[in-house]
């Protein structure tokens, strides 16, 4: 990939060209940007401009925006290009750019492309498994050589193969069957002499990951062992590509925003706030509907103390406070456990110690919060046995958020889910509806003695 560099006069002339509409002149400052920048500003493009902005580029040129771009505005990019011309932007792509972009077009169309490809080979075991997969996101291209290669050969062939730059230089050994047996690296090649056997200086304690294991666990073996490529294999041990550092990056921005999207109770992924109106209803509508139906359950829970209202009706003054902050806590307690089982830090088989723990905070947040707040209701309204039921509700229900907001991710986890779903929707009603009740249950239980003081 080339390495052009970044300029904003460069930027700044080529949007002047395209407010002309001098293609001609567009192209050529086009060429002269950044990959990363060119990617850019042909997303911002309409289809009809961009259709107009590929036609002087080069094949290569082509591909190299395709590898830059989002695999939807790679997609959308390519839905008006003929196949013959799509066949040849996808031989010059990067494998597993190219893999995607044949996995997201439809079944006739990706057949179509294929048999209009010439080469193939790098491609084809990519279509095999899932986008969320090591072996989704892993590529071809890399570097291997057969452990009775000498260290002389080995430089020859690095030499005549010319390996692309963004490649990182990791040299992974396989026999004859293509089966793993370690990696070794370029200083390590250098440094040899020139008849020793590749076997010789290879590290056979290598890090690797099967093609089917989900993507989230290469990112965390890259992360814990400080890695610039990950070999993906088979149950065989058979060496089928390689995950770079680059892609790595691509998945942990993907999870991130997994984990923020569901946090928010949002399911599509991929919504953006210029995404289509139906799209963002089917991502959001769902989840806000749900929320109503846990929203009327806790209004359901107010209803059925109505006289106690109508007796007491400071008391709706001081009700949010209690699901508020009880809703809170159990946010914070769900945020810390997403995290800890997303990073592998938490063993679900092991939760009852973190439940503990989690338990003596509540109680320690609900003794604090709960009292500051009971002695100055109690004050403020001259009450109080007011002040009391307050504090003892702001307790009950931070013990509440502690093992709703602790359990209900893990459960989810054990259940095959993603703990994220744990968020707002499901731990906020829990919370809100129990906070109600401990909250009116304890009035109504010193009713009496509030009713002195008014």
């Amino acid at each position: 990939m080339s390495e052009k560099k970044h300029s904003p006069k460069q930027l700044a002339l080529f949007k002047v060209h395209f407010k002309n509409g001098d293609i001609s002149h567009m192209a050529d400052t086009f060429r002269k940007l950044h990959p990363a920048d060119q990617a850019k500003l042909f997303e911002e493009l309409d289809s009809k401009a961009q259709l107009s902005l590929l036609q002087p580029l080069e094949i290569e040129e082509v591909a190299d925006i395709f590898d830059e771009l989002d695999d939807e505005e790679t997609l959308e990019a390519a839905k008006d290009l003929s196949l013959p011309y799509l066949a040849q932007i996808l031989d010059d792509m990067d494998p597993d750019e190219a893999a995607d972009l044949l996995g997201d077009l439809s079944a006739h169309k990706m057949r179509r492309a294929l048999s209009l490809m010439e080469e193939t080979s790098d491609v084809l075991p990519l279509l095999h498994y899932p986008d969320e997969t090591a072996g989704g996101r892993m590529t071809t291209e890399y570097l291997s050589l057969d452990q009775n290669t000498s260290a002389k050969e080995a430089i020859q062939f690095l030499r005549k193969s010319s390996p692309p730059t963004d490649i990182p230089y990791y040299l992974f050994v396989v026999d004859e069957a293509r089966k793993l047996i370690g990696v070794t690296g370029l200083r390590e090649l250098v440094c040899a002499e020139p008849q020793d056997a590749i076997a010789a200086i290879v590290d056979k304690d290598v890090i690797s990951i099967l093609a089917t294991s989900d993507q989230e666990q290469a990112a965390r073996l890259m992360q814990h062992y400080d890695l610039s490529a990950l070999p993906v294999i088979d149950r065989e041990n058979t060496l089928l590509g390689v995950i770079s550092h680059d892609d790595i990056l691509d998945v942990m921005e993907d999870e991130a925003t997994e984990d923020i999207y569901r946090l928010a109770s949002v399911s599509d992924t991929a919504l953006e706030p210029n995404s289509a109106l139906f799209k963002q209803l089917s991502g959001r509508l769902p989840w806000l509907l749900l929320n109503t139906i846990t929203a009327l359950f806790g209004s359901w829970i107010i209803s059925n103390f109505e006289d106690l209202f109508i007796q007491v009706a400071v008391l709706a003054f001081f009700q949010s406070i209690v699901a508020a902050q009880g809703g809170n806590a159990a946010s914070q307690n769900v945020a810390m456990i997403v995290r800890g089982l997303a990073l592998g830090e938490m063993d679900t088989k092991k939760i009852w110690p973190v439940l503990f723990r989690q338990l003596a905070v509540s109680l320690t947040l609900g003794l604090i919060i709960g009292g500051l707040v009971g002695v100055g209701v109690g004050f403020w309204q001259g009450n109080l046995y007011l002040g009391l039921v307050l504090s003892l509700a702001l307790l009950g229900n931070m013990l509440v958020a502690g093992v709703v907001g602790t359990l209900t991710p893990v459960m989810l986890q054990v259940l095959g889910y993603d703990p994220a779903l744990a968020s707002t929707v499901l731990v906020t009603a829990l919370t809100d509806s129990l906070g109600f009740l401990i909250f009116l249950s304890l009035a109504q239980a010193f009713l009496p003695l509030i009713q002195q003081y008014i």
